[in-house]
């Protein structure tokens, strides 16, 4: 599995982090996601595919 993240789309809503915080993190200063891990195990599948899913400004792509 692959992660990108576009941090231009990202409204700092906090959701991937609350789903998958071993693949995401936030800026302090703006709240903009950080990506930790852009080829996390098979293990996170589930909670990285839920913070795509749940993120509001789709800003996270998830490639199998």
């Amino acid at each position: 599995m692959k992660v990108t993240v576009d941090q231009d789309k990202c409204v700092a809503s906090g959701q991937c982090v609350t789903a998958a915080a071993a693949v995401f993190d936030q800026r302090d200063e703006d709240g903009v996601v950080v990506l930790l891990n852009e080829n996390p195990s098979a293990e996170l599948t589930a909670d990285v595919q839920h913070a795509a899913t749940v993120c509001p400004a789709l800003a996270i792509t998830v490639d199998e």
